[in-house]
């Protein structure tokens, strides 16, 4: 496969990457709404609303592009993408619970709306439905690997949620759980989207590397986004983390740095609410908040220079836009 390095007059917006695959994501979209009635009919309007939601469809997209920047699009991969998004709207329906959030994209969350006993089954269900999917690819190695990678999402989360208001929790820590949580399906998406092509060894894994470095980037951001964003903006609840005891990088970053650490860890660990806006202040004050992004920008960097050997098509530049839109974000913090 030729390579190249796409240069800066070749380059996509995230608009124009998104434009690109447009039609296939329609496809997906639709798919995920249709899954609802695969459902009994006393199940199928909660499957139905919290596969209505929308959002940005980052996992999907990462599939597609990954697929059209080593072949082509095909049906196969847009059953990855449909397939990788219910796991992630499982995940999300399971972190709101765990967080206690009322709010996901700008709608009452399921367990706001119906109460976690049902949301922990909604989750649960959906779960089993994109696994009972994934067994129709022909070759069962993918089904294998999307296996590992829900599993992955599921483990990080148990060992975050065993972490919780430890501050013995070292940066090493973090990038583990960050790693399975969040860029396990980044990773995922990236990975099979290229193996489905038939690609070769060499650009699956640099591809399998672009996934878990964005992915690992993005949850930094996220984590700071938690800290010092806005609900409103967001459409999502903020403070969660600091209120369940998730010590994420810029507190990690506070504690090794030997600042403040005893007024950092009172807060921490006082009974009744911090206000996340009162612990961002100290972090900011501290610079651990621009630490982060400095990490955080480490890591999109490292994606992106993945994708240097990567066929230069439209495709491979769609890819390369999603980190540059990341690092966007995150100077806007």
């Amino acid at each position: 496969m030729p390579t190249s390095t796409t240069s800066h007059t070749e380059s996509l917006s995230f608009a124009e990457a998104f434009e690109l695959i447009n039609p296939h994501l329609y496809t997906v979209e639709e798919r995920i709404r249709a899954q609802a009635k695969s459902f009994d009919p006393a199940v199928e309007g909660y499957i139905a609303y919290i596969c209505g939601a929308g959002g940005k469809r980052l996992r999907p997209a990462l599939a597609l592009l990954s697929a059209g920047a080593t072949g082509k699009i095909t049906p196969s991969h847009v059953d990855l993408a449909v397939i990788l998004e219910l796991i992630h709207i499982a995940t999300l329906v399971h972190d709101d619970i765990i967080d206690g959030a009322d709010l996901r994209r700008d709608q009452p969350s399921a367990n706001a709306k119906w109460g976690n006993s049902i949301s922990v089954l909604l989750g649960d269900v959906l779960f089993a439905h994109a696994l009972k999917l994934s067994t129709n690819f022909s070759n069962s190695d993918i089904c294998r690997r999307i296996a590992d990678a829900a599993a992955e999402v599921c483990s990080g989360e148990i060992i975050q949620t065993q972490r919780r208001f430890d501050l013995k929790l070292t940066t090493a820590d973090y990038y583990r759980i960050i790693e399975m949580k969040t860029a396990a399906l980044f990773t995922a998406a990236c990975e099979l989207g290229a193996f489905i092509s038939e690609a070769s060894p060499a650009i699956i894994g640099s591809l399998k590397t672009f996934g878990t470095k964005l992915g690992v980037a993005y949850q930094i951001y996220d984590d700071i986004l938690d800290l010092a964003g806005n609900e409103e903006e967001t459409g999502k609840t903020l403070g969660t983390d600091l209120q369940k005891g998730k010590f994420t990088l810029p507190v990690l970053l506070m504690l090794q740095s030997g600042k403040d650490v005893n007024a950092l860890r009172d807060m921490l660990l006082q009974d009744g609410p911090t206000a996340p806006s009162a612990l961002a202040a100290i972090l900011q004050d501290a610079g651990t908040i621009e630490n982060a992004k400095a990490i955080a920008r480490r890591f999109i960097g490292e994606a992106t220079a993945q994708l240097d050997g990567i066929q230069n098509n439209r495709y491979s530049r769609g890819l390369q836009s999603i980190p540059r839109h990341l690092l966007g974000l995150l100077n806007g913090l």
